[in-house]
């Protein structure tokens, strides 16, 4: 499938599922190839085409397209520097988790999913202005090298994914786990700690486990 049409069919998603409103949030994959396809700026996702979509190198380089890119092209191409692994990234603006980003907050794994998921604890990078290099090398900070998402202060969650489906899926998982928090906050209890080894011992059944195995 053309990676132009898999960003424009992201994009309805984004908006269809919650994750945002408006022309806010950000998408992007990277090919086998190393190149970039990024959401343009400020577009209407649902008469967003082909055509719109920005390609280009990881240096920024325009390889395609006429549209200003997303203002957040910098932090997309800064984790996918820091992370050569990945290679989609959803930029969300969904409720629950950005509640925890207005209180500088993280997000522990406080479910199996997550822990299954999100890779790491969910950090808060520290507050920089939408579309600087400052706001761009502080959601890397709060990445680190497992974590799937992050929340940017006050601002949203960047989610992170082998693909754009695996990307999503950790959307999903991170605002649930967000909103369970939330209720666990809410009602003045506190959450039962899952154990590192169980944590790790959840990872290590969905890499090498679960599910049907590549070549069936």
């Amino acid at each position: 499938m053309d990676m132009r049409e898999v960003i424009v069919s992201a994009g309805k998603k984004l908006i269809r599922e919650g994750f945002t409103v408006d022309t806010w949030g950000n998408i992007s994959v990277r090919d086998d190839s190393g190149l970039v396809y990024i959401t343009p700026s400020g577009m209407d996702y649902e008469t967003c085409t082909a055509d719109d979509v920005v390609v280009m190198t990881i240096d920024k380089e325009i390889v395609s397209g006429t549209r200003r890119p997303s203002i957040e092209t910098d932090l997309h191409l800064s984790v996918y520097r820091a992370r050569p692994e990945v290679k989609a990234l959803v930029h969300t603006h969904p409720i629950c988790s950005t509640v925890f980003s207005c209180m500088g907050e993280g997000i522990p794994l406080i479910i199996d999913e997550a822990a299954q998921a999100l890779g790491d604890e969910v950090k808060t990078a520290a507050y920089a202005l939408p579309g600087t290099m400052e706001l761009a090398n502080n959601c890397v900070e709060a990445l680190g090298k497992k974590a799937n998402a992050c929340l940017l202060q006050s601002h949203g969650a960047v989610c992170l994914g082998q693909d754009i489906k695996g990307a999503f899926k950790v959307a999903k998982v991170l605002e649930m786990t967000a909103e369970i928090y939330f209720r666990i906050r809410s009602v003045g209890g506190n959450y039962i700690p899952l154990l590192e080894s169980d944590i790790a011992a959840m990872q290590e059944f969905v890499a090498k486990k679960y599910g049907q195995p590549n070549n069936i």
